[in-house]
């Protein structure tokens, strides 16, 4: 492994792209509300505490981390006002030889009404002892309720094939969905998707390592009956090299699509097409103004959406038919410097 040096933007963003919001430090999952607005996690700015010597570190160089409690989930009305609605939540970020890069709150996701948000920046190994990553219930008041344990969960069912070297003994969750009333959430390091219901029960739905090894898989939708995953796959980044996984609620697990580059989000329109979000591509590590947002047509067949973006991390549709994306949530602690764009998707 080696140290992550972030290169300078090298692309200027398509003409279909516009900010829709701003202020954000290292935007991650976000959702459309039943309000009509949009809700969207962030990472936060990490900290300073740590816990070496207090309790099993992530290994060199990715660990030490150290922590803060500097992650938020923010509110953006349809104008593009941005409010809060729940801070001062776990944060955490890797060592400086690794590029102090940052994890907090990862995604959220509605059932009924409620709010749910998934931790990914907790636990005593990313420096903050006392806390675990979990599921938290967003209340009404802005104060959260732990759900899940799943720092616990990740320590007492392990996965087949844990990766030694990028081994996170409290994990780093990513995607977070609901469907049929129950939250689904994929963990990268370990290589899981696993079922959480809203009273707290954990489900393991499929040992993604079991099948495919260490591919990091990230990015997760729900559509059609089955959830489709797909994966960053491990540094230095190598263009072609990921890939999107069907799997079934029963864990049944098929490679459908290839030929990606580190991907960190995926979304259906209305007319059942899949998007994908590539991170980087065309570099070896994360480099702004080579994302992209590429649509699926078939096997190995993909049109460019949207081309020059800035280390976006996640997307969602919106109500008006438009992707709403993450941009610049991925990297060292920021100031406000992350954003939510908007992509006017084509007709055809």
């Amino acid at each position: 492994m080696v140290a992550l040096v972030l290169a300078p933007a090298v692309l200027a963003q398509s003409s279909n792209v516009s900010v829709f919001a701003t202020g954000f430090n290292n935007p991650r999952g976000l959702k459309f509300g039943p309000d009509g607005n949009l809700y969207v996690a962030e990472g936060g700015a990490g900290g300073t505490t740590s816990t070496v010597g207090k309790c099993k570190q992530v290994p060199a160089p990715v660990g030490p981390y150290t922590g803060g409690f500097t992650s938020r989930i923010s509110k953006v009305a349809p104008d593009g006002t941005v409010t809060t609605v729940a801070d001062n939540l776990p944060s955490s970020q890797t060592s400086v030889a690794q590029g102090s890069l940052v994890s907090g709150v990862a995604d959220l996701a509605f059932v009924g009404h409620t709010l749910y948000a998934i931790l990914a920046g907790a636990g005593c190994s990313h420096g903050l002892a006392g806390t675990n990553n979990g599921v938290l219930r967003v209340n009404s008041d802005g104060s959260t309720t732990m759900i899940a344990n799943l720092s616990d969960f990740v320590k007492q069912d392990r996965v087949v094939n844990p990766n030694p070297d990028d081994f996170e003994p409290d994990g780093t969750w990513y995607s977070m969905v609901q469907a049929y009333g129950v939250l689904f959430a994929v963990e990268p390091n370990h290589g899981e998707l696993d079922a959480i219901s809203p009273n707290g029960d954990i489900t393991r739905v499929s040992d993604i390592s079991r099948i495919q090894g260490h591919i990091v898989p990230t990015a997760l939708v729900f559509h059609g009956g089955n959830f489709y995953v797909g994966n960053l796959d491990t540094f230095p980044i190598k263009d072609g090299s990921s890939k999107i996984m069907r799997i079934t609620p029963w864990g049944e697990l098929t490679t459908v699509f290839m030929n990606l580059s580190d991907i960190l989000g995926l979304a259906f329109d209305s007319k059942g097409r899949l998007y994908v979000l590539e991170n980087t591509t065309g570099n070896p590590f994360p480099t702004p103004g080579t994302g992209k947002i590429l649509r699926v047509n078939g096997k190995n067949d993909y049109t460019e959406i949207a081309t020059g973006l800035s280390l976006p991390t996640a997307m969602t549709f919106g109500p008006d038919g438009n992707l709403y994306v993450s941009n610049l949530g991925f990297g060292p602690p920021p100031v406000g410097a992350g954003q939510v764009l908007k992509v006017i998707v084509p007709a055809d």
